[in-house]
């Protein structure tokens, strides 16, 4: 028998469920269907979204079905779920073009679960829907005293926000995902991230009542570090595990340069390995436990060959000291443009705010010169030399 709660929290993620000890008994009797639902809101996925990746995995892997829920309906609404403010409403072509992207990442991603993932769009009932019917379906199963009891409205209201009766409908709509995919694939248990409470419990309550069956929820922690920041940003802004978004070096060289105190929680999370085995291998070398976290989530993500690309580039250039693998900027110009300019127009940084952070608190190098004037410019003469930006960004200056 697999405690699966258990096994949730041992590996970082689990943050609240509805009635464990069923849900682990349900687990173990009989290999069920759940789902977690994405809505298309970016052409890509950001490493924030591992997590809910991992969760799927934990259970497919022990022979339990996951039906990818694709939010094609849902990102017409826009989730109010932890925003303070409306999401931007999509045309309906940029949502299938991010829809077609995800489908892409998850299929890469889940290559060796392929038998246990179902993919489906929800948009393939929630536009079919009629507004007096859903009205006379649902209409008196739901409380709005129950609704606005959820921390996602609650929060907003709370600092008079707008909440729009488009957003407020968002979570009877999902409730309804859940309802229908109870009903059509027998579909136990809904996973989704913390800010997901509320729309999950009210959609186990509507199928209590509607088809007279238990349903379950577990939602997952944030990604944060062990100084509760959020992770996955960069300089260069979001850490996207999309391979065209985001190279596979940068994203070994995000993973492999975490804090020292988070490698261990992460490696819980991103690895199959157990906790001594973890514990050995950060108590014997914190680097090579880094290079371990980073070779296996780039793994995961892209594919190995990648993850031996990037590993081999990053022992070339910091531990070989081989400047001909770092990646070169090119400049098309004429006399000379500010470091500050530079950074920023080849978006090195996620901000001019940022530069200037950097640049002042020496955190920028061209050579072995540590940079501390905004205006200090490059010129042809700076041509093939190494411009560091931060702990371990390099690049080769090249002028056209």
């Amino acid at each position: 028998m697999i405690d699966y709660i258990q096994l949730f929290k041992d590996r970082h993620l689990f943050n609240q469920c509805t009635n464990e000890s069923d849900l682990n008994d349900l687990l173990n009797k009989k290999k069920i269907v759940f789902y977690i639902g994405f809505d298309a809101t970016a052409d890509a996925l950001h490493a924030g979204s591992l997590v809910q990746l991992r969760a799927i995995k934990t259970l497919v892997k022990h022979g339990h079905k996951a039906i990818v829920l694709l939010g094609g309906g849902t990102t017409k609404i826009g989730d109010p779920s932890g925003k303070d403010t409306s999401r931007k409403i999509l045309t309906y072509k940029e949502i299938q073009t991010n829809i077609d992207n995800f489908k892409k990442i998850f299929e890469h991603y889940f290559r060796d679960y392929k038998k246990n993932i179902t993919f489906i769009n929800n948009d393939e009932w929630l536009s079919q829907l009629n507004y007096i019917e859903l009205l006379r379906d649902l209409g008196s199963f739901v409380s709005i005293n129950r609704m606005l009891t959820f921390e996602s409205v609650k929060e907003r209201l709370k600092r008079e926000q707008s909440l729009s009766f488009l957003e407020f409908n968002y979570m009877i709509l999902q409730s309804y995902d859940f309802l229908h995919l109870n009903k059509k694939y027998e579909c136990d248990l809904q996973i989704g991230g913390s800010d997901q409470w509320g729309n999950i419990v009210l959609g186990m309550e509507i199928i209590s009542k509607i088809n007279k069956k238990n349903a379950f929820g577990l939602t997952t922690p944030l990604l944060t570090t062990s100084s509760g920041k959020k992770m996955g940003k960069t300089e260069q802004g979001a850490v996207w595990i999309d391979q065209n978004k985001f190279s596979s070096y940068d994203f070994y060289q995000y993973w492999r340069n975490v804090d020292d105190n988070d490698v261990e929680k992460l490696l819980l999370i991103f690895s199959d390995l157990d906790k001594e085995e973890i514990k050995k291998i950060i108590l014997e070398d914190i680097n090579k436990a880094k290079k371990k976290l980073a070779y296996l989530v780039t793994t995961d993500c892209h594919s190995e060959e990648s993850a031996q690309q990037a590993e081999e580039k990053a022992i070339s250039i910091f531990e070989k000291n081989m400047s001909d693998n770092i990646d070169e900027i090119d400049f098309d110009i004429n006399g000379q443009i500010k470091i500050f300019e530079a950074i920023t127009s080849k978006n090195l940084v996620s901000s001019k705010s940022e530069a200037k952070r950097l640049i002042e608190g020496g955190g920028i190098k061209l050579g072995d010169d540590q940079i501390k004037d905004i205006n200090q410019t490059i010129t042809q003469k700076d041509n093939g030399k190494i411009l560091k930006i931060g702990k371990k960004k390099l690049f080769k200056l090249k002028f056209n």
